[in-house]
């Protein structure tokens, strides 16, 4: 199938025109109005340097339904003893940065790039992408960030400076979604790490349909002012 390329119009092409591989569109820009159009028909970002703004709407999805998260005993413990403190929405812009460093030290290469952070940050500011930091005596140790649009989480990145940093992040993020009956955490692409907690990949015209109903819910924006829920379970 073409590849299609996006005009200065806010549209997209339907998802099942994507690529096997999930590569759907190419072009546009990173406005928030394109960005969350995007989101909200199942479709992401993620390009790298050396290429445009590549759209993506991949087949299987791989997705979290919040109350099927599985936590192992030893993450269990980790919990327990309180080792983390953890905050939300505390340092957006830190913990976007501190994705893309990670990634980069460790020669994975990023897509998280300068215009990435600009538009997400724009995002946060309205009220849209969040994030989740874990500190460990007052340093910022590990985290993840994500956009919310009615009952859906959509995950995008996470980073860990201290082990289980970022997995005590993420649980307490879908403890949080759990108690304000969100229904779905989109994961995009299949990872071992997410498996482990339960995610799952569903077919697209699946996801597609969940998320269409998902979104027409909002959720009160009052999940996001609960700027501190270390040991709130």
């Amino acid at each position: 199938m073409p590849i299609f390329r996006l005009t200065k119009a806010l549209l997209f092409p339907p998802c099942h025109y994507a690529e096997p591989d999930g590569l759907l569109a190419i072009g546009g820009d990173l406005s928030p109005e394109r960005l969350l159009l995007a989101y909200r028909l199942g479709i992401f970002p993620w390009y790298s340097e050396h290429t445009p703004i590549l759209w993506w709407s991949p087949d299987p999805r791989l997705v979290l339904f919040p109350h099927e998260l599985r936590i192992s005993k030893s993450l269990q413990r980790v919990i327990k003893k309180n080792l983390f403190t953890v905050t939300v929405d505390r340092s957006f812009g830190q913990v976007i940065q501190r994705c893309a460093e990670i990634r980069r030290t460790q020669g994975e290469g990023t897509w998280i790039l300068p215009d990435m952070i600009d538009a997400y940050c724009r995002l946060h500011r309205l009220g849209f992408a969040h994030s989740i930091e874990s500190w460990m005596e007052g340093e910022l140790v590990g985290g993840l960030y994500g956009v919310a649009i009615g009952r859906v989480f959509f995950g995008e990145s996470m980073f860990t400076q201290r082990t289980d940093a970022s997995k005590v992040a993420f649980v307490h993020l879908v403890r949080m979604l759990q108690r304000s009956e969100y229904q779905l955490i989109d994961c995009q692409i299949s990872t071992h790490h997410l498996k482990n907690f339960g995610a799952r990949e569903i077919p697209r015209t699946e996801f597609l349909n969940r998320l269409a109903a998902a979104i027409k819910n909002p959720v009160s924006p009052d999940i996001w002012a609960v700027k501190h829920i270390s040991g709130d379970f």
